[in-house]
């Protein structure tokens, strides 16, 4: 951003977290620096941010096709809208010439995310995916560690998170919990897919062999659950084994009864890497008996993404995680919906002692809640350590797994 006279900032999304994303860019601005042009939200007349926008006079449209088919630019499209925006708001930005931050998931669907590298080199400009932790220098040191083969060949990896949810969190919005919105888009919301994103993306994120790069997935088996009456899953196990031969165990809920996690694992041939398990910092212990602590990935400003947008769009700085990054995550939630069974399939656990259990709007299952945390010690899934109610999922292969359903992309001119 040097020597700039002032950089456009254009924000679609002001409800759920874009509020707090508004609050961020409209501390960044000053003289001659960051200027919030717009923002694209056809609800936010009805929304908290409602009385600041018009206090700040800021314009705000009902599309980012409505922004930018007026003759306005943005340097910066910031993307904090509903997953089925993502990736028609990525591609409208980009093909303004505009450079974008978009929230996680980049898109549903991992076609989409490959018509959005696509269109992100036609236009020559960059595109960022807000997975905070991939910003934080507590990962970023941690991964160039690894990368480096400080503790040797990465083997085994694990993380766990349990986030307690209610019935408003699932009514919050209307595809809350949904595979696809009113409006028949892809959404494939599950705990893999939003709240708990970040950490199924940081193992891939850590073991990528570039800093901008995650592990590709190469096989997949996963199991869905639900204890909420929706059409997707409120609970996901899986285990992702990558090209690399590196498995990867991924365990989420938000049907249980407290917060666990997040916590992640990870066994080298000369050492291990944890957090979370009684710790609140990233520590590796080598082959010698060495402790590095790396700090917490909390550490940081979860905002810290946003001024690294700012940097890389300005041309001062790198882009540590984008599409090519992000892509491991969607390719493995769209996985994950193939391998549940009866396509995708979900297993929903009746009420009962090893059941459903309910309390001021909140469902939970405690059987559910040990087999996670036992599968999780144990290195398994829930179906093999002999939980009667679980439910094997089958294979995947993701080798050349490019478009969602079924895998390979339809025969042109089809569907």
């Amino acid at each position: 951003m040097t020597n700039r006279r002032r950089f456009d900032v254009l924000l679609c999304g002001v409800g759920g977290y874009g509020f707090y994303y508004l609050e961020q860019i409209l501390k960044s601005r000053g003289p001659g620096d960051v200027r919030l042009c717009g923002v694209v939200d056809p609800f936010a007349e009805k929304g908290p941010s409602r009385e600041r926008l018009r206090a700040e006079r800021i314009p705000v449209f009902s599309s980012s096709e409505d922004f930018f088919t007026g003759g306005r630019s943005a340097d910066l499209t910031v993307i904090a809208s509903p997953i089925a925006d993502h990736a028609a708001q990525t591609m409208t930005a980009l093909q303004a010439g505009s450079h974008v931050l978009c929230e996680k998931p980049l898109a549903a669907v991992v076609q989409d995310v490959d018509e959005l590298i696509r269109a992100r080199d036609a236009a020559g400009r960059r595109l960022l995916v807000g997975f905070q932790w991939s910003f934080s220098r507590s990962v970023q040191r941690l991964k160039a560690d690894i990368r480096r083969g400080r503790l040797g060949r990465p083997l085994r990896a694990r993380t766990l998170c349990f986030w307690p949810r209610d019935t408003e969190y699932y009514r919050r919005n209307d595809w809350a919990g949904r595979l696809r919105d009113p409006r028949g888009r892809w959404v494939l919301d599950s705990p893999a897919q939003n709240a708990m994103a970040h950490f199924l993306h940081n193992l891939l994120y850590l073991l990528g062999d570039q800093t901008e790069t995650s592990a590709v997935p190469a096989r997949l088996e996963a199991e869905l659950y639900r204890i909420y009456p929706l059409e997707n899953a409120d609970s996901a196990a899986c285990r992702v084994i990558t090209a690399g031969g590196v498995e990867c165990l991924f365990y989420a809920s938000h049907a249980v009864p407290s917060d666990v996690g997040p916590m992640f694992a990870i066994d080298f041939e000369e050492g291990r890497v944890v957090f979370g398990e009684g710790e609140d910092t990233v520590t590796a212990l080598d082959a010698a008996g060495r402790r590095t602590d790396y700090g917490s990935p909390e550490d940081d400003d979860q905002f810290r993404k946003l001024h690294a947008a700012l940097a890389a769009a300005g041309g001062d700085g790198p882009v540590v995680c984008g599409p090519e990054a992000a892509r491991s995550h969607t390719l493995c939630v769209n996985g994950i919906q193939e391998s549940a069974a009866a396509g995708p399939g979900v297993l929903e656990l009746r009420p009962g002692p090893a059941g459903r259990q309910t309390a001021e709007g909140r469902m939970w299952s405690e059987a559910l809640a040990d087999a996670m945390s036992s599968a999780y010690r144990e290195g398994r899934l829930p179906s093999e350590i002999g939980v009667a109610w679980a439910e094997k999922g089958r294979p995947v292969d993701l080798t050349e797994y490019a478009h969602f359903p079924g895998g390979r992309p339809p025969p042109q001119g089809k569907g």
